[in-house]
């Protein structure tokens, strides 16, 4: 179905990757994981044709294979409406019914001069009929995907330019899924949805025909979706296949790790004993040549001496043939919340608050005590109100009924969706200057830590990459020393070992978090308290789990 040979591409002597060779068969499900930077979306853009490699080849069998691709943006017409972007009809079935048994009727009647201009115009409203009522079931169709997706109260008439990015990525899925191409290719397409939306699109997928090839950063969405990862590493700059889901990759890249380390320490452990036996030999011929001018002597010194450098050569040989490189250290995010002030039991109070906008509440009657240490998700689907009692907390949204009370000594980090927080025009050293009294080597000692290496700290925010804002929007809180994180979305633009860095520092912070997340791996092992948004109401849970569902 999809075969790619030798693949190679580099941006001037920045090298993405080479020689990379798969095969995706019919049926396939494939997750292609590596960390933000590595050239995941450049591969799925050289296979559709947007680029071109350096080297290699990409075959498709049959060669006009059917492909689906959704990128990580969308482009259409800027007056384009819901149902222009899906491909819906505008006309009424009935009409086009009405216009074929007219010209069906007046053929009947007709007599042989206007037959041929009658017949022209039966054929045509033949023609219409049919397209119309294949449009009319990919409406029925689109209902569903639609209502799949949480879109089901979207107005068809509705322009897309005036839609949210999170709606935009869903319409792009929608479409996508519509076509029933024979392959797909999705780039990060669980990054607006919520759980009923994940879960939906999952089953989608199952009862799907064709084959995926799925960029996804969601552990919990490869576990259920896939089984094959290509793992593309940006140290070799190649594709390694794994078969099996994520999970089960992760345990099989431990293992080649642990297996390498053994052998690695094996070898540097006969190293050792060689070259031992080296300086041995070799201090030996040398005492034996200093304390004697007798030739036989002489001569056995000589003999000790050749064979030192026998084994020095053979080491050599051997290493170069067989040797085993040191495990190189995996690309991570050094993320750390250092010195964190203490601050009262009772950290937020929320006391029958009603919050919205232009006096219409989002959410209503939510009583709530959030405590110290506590590490509370925030699900529901999407446009429930999360993002408004975030905004609420953080004091940027003030309620429509009811007080929210932070106890003594909290000091607010709030981490917003779309990093509206970033001035644009700053850059990465000026955001941390600005809320650190660091010297500027200090500055940038600590931007290393969130990837942000030589002039890149220098960059403005708005070259940066959505990925490369979140690190930063993350490094501001960390030195912000804040005791209460009120996180929308943080993770949504981190790759998985960023997000692995995260859930990390989460679990050595020692003040309190809420979180608005869809990560369902992530909350498993983030969570203490779960609280539900829904209906305009929120209610408290403990697990995952217990969530109700439908």
């Amino acid at each position: 179905m999809l075969q790619l040979s030798s693949i190679s591409k580099s941006y001037g002597d920045n090298l993405l990757f080479e020689d990379v060779s798969f095969i995706v068969n019919p049926g396939d499900r494939v997750g292609l994981v590596g960390p933000n930077g590595c050239g995941k979306t450049t591969l799925l853009r050289i296979i559709v044709g947007e680029e071109q490699p350096d080297g290699g080849s990409v075959r498709t069998s049959p060669p006009d294979l059917r492909i689906g691709y959704l990128g990580q943006g969308m482009t259409c017409a800027p007056e384009a409406t819901v149902a222009d972007y899906l491909g819906l009809p505008s006309e009424e079935l009935a009409a086009a019914e009405d216009r074929v048994a007219a010209a069906a009727m007046a053929l009947a009647a007709s007599d042989d001069a206007l037959r041929e201009q009658l017949v022209a115009v039966y054929d045509q409203a033949l023609a219409d009929l049919e397209r119309i009522a294949e449009g009319e079931k990919r409406a029925r169709e689109a209902a569903a995907v639609l209502a799949g997706l949480g879109l089901q109260r979207l107005a068809l008439e509705t322009r897309v330019a005036v839609l949210s990015g999170g709606q935009k990525t869903r319409l792009g899925l929608a479409r996508l899924l519509l076509d029933r191409p024979q392959l797909l290719l999705l780039d990060e397409p669980t990054n607006h949805l919520d759980f009923e939306a994940l879960e939906w699109l999952e089953a989608w997928l199952r009862g799907y025909r064709g084959a995926a090839l799925i960029v996804s950063h969601d552990r919990t969405f490869l576990d259920h979706t896939v089984s094959t990862i290509l793992d593309l590493d940006p140290l070799t700059h190649r594709v390694t296949a794994y078969s099996g889901n994520y999970s089960e990759y992760v345990a099989a890249k431990l293992r080649e790790r642990e297996k390498q380390w053994a052998a690695y320490k094996d070898q540097q452990e006969r190293v050792a004993r060689v070259q031992e036996d080296i300086r041995r030999l070799s201090s030996y011929a040398a005492s034996i040549e200093r304390g004697t001018i007798h030739y036989h002597q002489r001569k056995i010194a000589r003999g000790i001496a050749r064979r030192a450098v026998v084994q020095r050569r053979r080491l050599e040989r051997e290493l170069e043939e067989t040797r085993v490189e040191k495990p190189a250290l995996t690309w991570h995010m050094k993320l750390e919340f250092d010195d964190t002030p203490e601050s009262g039991r009772d950290v937020a109070i929320l006391e029958g608050v009603a919050a919205g906008y232009g006096g219409v509440p989002v959410v209503s009657e939510v009583s709530e005590v959030v405590r110290a240490g506590e590490r509370v998700a925030l699900v529901g689907p999407n446009g429930s109100g999360k993002t408004t009692l975030l905004r609420v907390l953080a004091g940027e949204l003030e309620p429509l009924a009811g007080r929210v009370r932070l106890g003594a000594g909290v000091r607010v980090g709030y981490y917003a969706q779309e990093q509206e927080v970033l001035d644009p025009a700053a850059t990465p050293f000026e955001v941390i200057a600005e809320v650190s009294g660091a010297s500027q080597t200090e500055i940038r000692t600590f931007l290393h830590r969130f990837l942000f290496t030589g002039d890149e700290v220098f960059l403005p925010v708005g070259d940066l990459s959505f990925g490369e804002r979140a690190r930063l929007v993350l490094a501001r809180l960390v030195a912000t020393g804040c005791n209460l994180l009120l996180l929308d979305e943080p993770i949504n633009h981190l790759d998985i070992p960023s997000r692995a860095s995260f859930e990390r520092a989460i679990a050595g912070f020692s003040g309190t978090v809420l979180a608005a997340v869809h990560d369902r791996y992530f909350i498993q092992q983030f969570a203490s308290r779960i609280w539900h948004v829904s209906g305009g109401r929120v209610a408290s849970y403990l697990e995952l789990e217990d969530l109700p569902r439908g």
